[in-house]
């Protein structure tokens, strides 16, 4: 059996999100620009950016009963995701974030309500254990319940699995789930604080992936925005350029996007090196549109721009 399948689990939440001029201060309220409403949750946009990007993908995410469920199930059907493991709640709503982009710059402020994908039960995950027997990698996060994640990365091991790990929200976790990590994808602020050690230069990231890498994962890849990836495994390190865009609009996906790409290039068999410049490619595209899930670049985009870039 060829084993090329993705597995995510993770959460969705809806996007509502607004541009602003600035963003306020604490007590200051301002007038913003556009509003939209759209899927969103770091697991749901890592969902679409890999399935995009051209992944076999099935997802494993919890919603409510609601509103909201429908424009998660709406997307799916639209993007062509495999569902068999998307759970709904009776009780609790489905997840929403609340977003602020600055317009100039396309920094933004995000708070998140993940309602019923932070409740999704142990027995839910098992059902996803048919997809990988399939499956080359897991790819999960931390915006869900983490006695979901663990289990996850417990079954991905078991079934050989490489497991992928993008710790956002970042929060702190027991040293035993870095030893279940094959590849970590925090970005500076994350790696600061599973570590410690604030990284603002290639030096401050070497030793912050040192710790990472004593805990037991195998893989590091410190996403520094548009500078690009610092890549650390036990042999050796380096730097891997980010790409250059024309124009900045919203870079609130363009992890998820590079997480998504990445994943997806893992699939296929590629290097370390050749998947993270894959999704750097993914992340640069996905700060060109407005959003998170609808800024997700399709294969064709990613490989026109790689084929300029040659």
């Amino acid at each position: 059996m060829k084993k090329n399948k993705l597995v995510v689990i993770g959460s969705f939440v809806v996007d509502l999100a607004a541009m602003t001029p600035k963003l306020p201060r604490r007590g200051e309220t301002i007038f913003g620009g556009p509003f939209s409403m759209g899927p969103g949750g770091k697991g749901s946009n890592q969902c679409i950016a890999a399935k995009r990007a051209g992944a076999d993908v099935i997802f494993l995410t919890k919603l409510g009963r609601d509103r909201f469920a429908e424009v998660a199930l709406e997307a799916y059907e639209k993007e062509g995701i495999d569902t068999s493991c998307v759970f709904q709640d009776e009780t609790l709503e489905t997840g929403s974030a609340l977003i602020m982009v600055e317009q100039l710059t396309g920094e933004n402020a995000i708070v998140v309500s993940p309602g019923a994908c932070n409740a999704i039960k142990l027995t839910e995950v098992d059902r996803i254990k048919p997809a990988m027997a399939e499956a080359k990698a897991l790819l999960t996060q931390f915006e869900i319940n983490m006695d979901a994640v663990w289990h996850a990365l417990q079954l991905a091991k078991a079934q050989g699995l490489l497991t992928i790990v993008n710790p956002a929200p970042v929060q702190q976790v027991s040293n035993d789930i870095f030893s279940l990590i094959d590849v970590i994808t925090p970005n500076e602020t994350e790696a600061e604080a599973l570590t410690g050690i604030p990284v603002t230069n290639r030096e401050s990231a070497g030793k912050a992936a040192d710790i990472l890498l004593a805990r037991g994962v195998k893989h590091i890849l410190i996403t520094l925005g548009e500078k690009g990836v610092y890549y650390q495994n036990a042999q050796y390190h380096q730097e891997i350029p980010g790409y250059a865009v024309q124009k900045v609009i919203d870079t609130t996906g363009a992890g998820d996007a590079f997480n998504g790409g990445f994943a997806t290039a893992i699939t296929e068999g590629k290097d370390m090196e050749a998947a993270i410049r894959f999704g750097n490619v993914a992340g640069a595209l996905s700060v060109t549109k407005n959003g998170t899930a609808p800024a997700m670049p399709y294969r064709t985009e990613i490989e026109a721009f790689m084929k300029v870039g040659e």
